[in-house]
């Protein structure tokens, strides 16, 4: 890491410690701080569109067969709303920064940026989950914002216009196509977001693939090939860590209803429901339901 960095990364490190709270919310709307201790287990979730930045530790994401790893002074940006699992890296607590990205905001930024403000785009479909190194600019943004949390009084004011800026820094940054893609009404990512909303809205329902590449505006060769890029996942296979996420959130409150379960997030078949629930969690669902109980917060990712 570039030794400009580091009196940033002390200080980021500094202010997340001092205003980590166990339900990681902050004064800043949009604004999480996480930090999470080594023995942490694995959770699975949904990734919501955020920036996540580590200042210690390290962290692990998996999207389908892909596996994102980052460290102090990396971030990582989900530019879609997608199925992952989460763990911290072995020997060391984690602790991060995560900002929601808004594509209102985005695409405000488009509308206001002159030709040449930003590098061109291919309009191709990217990985809905990349990683990259903070800039120095990235990083003291996140700081100044950080900062602010001390500040009520500037808070109201200078939050906004901060939070601004970085999702500006992530545009011109190193994965700024994709976070562009997020303001764009008509990008690739826009139109496979539709089936991705269809699919979470509609989870216990069968469909036809041909039905969601006409929901998209795309052939179904189209569809298949930019789904599979943003989501590294055919759109069953999105479908089926959609319904098994749902159903261990569902076993913490129901833990004696297996069956029951599995039949209200889609699964016809029981002996597919315990299959295809072990193959995710490692454990067949009623061990896992036993488990939960002694650990609630497994059921929700590690963000």
């Amino acid at each position: 890491m570039p030794t400009a960095v580091e009196p940033l990364l002390v200080e980021l490190r500094d202010r997340l410690e001092r205003h980590a709270r166990p339900d990681m919310a902050t004064a800043v709307e949009g604004v999480r701080i996480c930090r999470i201790g080594p023995d942490a287990q694995p959770g699975s979730s949904m990734s919501g569109t955020v920036l996540a930045l580590v200042a210690l530790g390290g962290k692990r994401l998996a999207l389908g067969d892909r596996v994102y790893d980052y460290g102090p002074g990396q971030y990582l940006v989900a530019s879609a709303d997608l199925p992952v699992t989460g763990s911290v890296m072995p020997g060391s607590p984690a602790l991060g920064f995560g900002m929601s990205l808004d594509p209102a905001v985005i695409a405000e930024l488009l509308v206001q940026a002159q030709p040449g403000d930003l590098p061109g785009s291919t309009g191709a479909a990217r990985p809905g989950i990349a990683v990259s190194d903070a800039s120095p600019d990235l990083l003291e943004a996140v700081v100044r914002l950080l900062r602010l949390l001390d500040r009520p009084g500037d808070r109201r004011v200078l939050a906004p216009l901060v939070t601004r800026e970085i999702h500006w820094l992530l545009m011109t940054g190193a994965q700024g196509e994709a976070v562009r893609q997020l303001g764009l009404v008509d990008s690739s990512l826009s139109h496979i977001t539709r089936a991705v909303r269809w699919i979470r809205e509609n989870y216990t329902e069968a469909f036809r693939v041909e039905d969601l590449a006409r929901l998209s505006g795309m052939s179904v060769s189209a569809f298949h090939r930019n789904f599979q890029a943003v989501t590294a996942m055919s759109p069953i296979q999105f479908q089926k860590q959609f319904r098994l996420q749902a159903a261990r959130l569902l076993l913490a409150s129901h833990p004696h209803d297996v069956t029951g379960v599995g039949s209200q997030v889609g699964y016809d078949s029981p002996s597919q429901f315990s299959r295809e629930y072990r193959r995710q969690f490692g454990l067949p669902p009623s061990a896992d339901a036993a488990h939960l109980r002694e650990h609630p917060d497994l059921a929700t990712a590690l963000p």
